[in-house]
């Protein structure tokens, strides 16, 4: 399993670290701006459908969604908000345990890619191809937390 994930290592996009942090931390960085993207692009449509005064207002009486795409990307930003956290105590737990290596790599950049394509194929309405995105997604942040548990 090693050599196979020093393989996936050494592709074009892996190993990206910016800011001097290591890959995992950059990919939580990087995750959190996809967060801000999610939040944006729901916010904007749903807000499109039912107007300024209901994002302004108390929203107690909120209407289902009409519009299949707010509908989709509202409901993509609550998936991101159910796996995001597990990831981020993931990969902050490598971190202070000190214990990064190819597994938490390829396990942060897996998760972090995987989200990425996510939002476009939710919006879009793939089914099948979405699930197996999310599945990817989720052994990501299982290859960072074996890491952690490997002692």
């Amino acid at each position: 399993m090693g050599n196979f994930l020093n393989m996936l290592a050494a592709l074009p996009l892996a190993n990206l670290k910016l800011g001097g942090m290591s890959v995992a931390l950059t990919m939580l960085a990087l995750a959190c701006v996809l967060g801000f993207v999610h939040l944006f692009l729901a916010a904007h449509f749903v807000t499109q459908e039912r107007g300024a005064a209901w994002n302004a207002g108390a929203r107690d009486n909120t209407p289902p969604l009409q519009g299949k795409l707010a509908g989709r990307l509202d409901r993509a930003f609550q998936n991101f908000k159910e796996t995001f956290p597990i990831f981020a105590v993931a990969v902050i737990l490598v971190t202070l345990l000190d214990r990064h290596n190819a597994r938490t790599e390829w396990g942060a950049q897996l998760y972090f890619w995987m989200r990425v394509l996510y939002l476009p194929l939710y919006a879009a309405g793939v089914p099948m191809l979405r699930t197996i995105v999310w599945l990817a997604s989720v052994v990501g942040i299982l290859l960072v937390l074996s890491v952690a548990f490997a002692g």
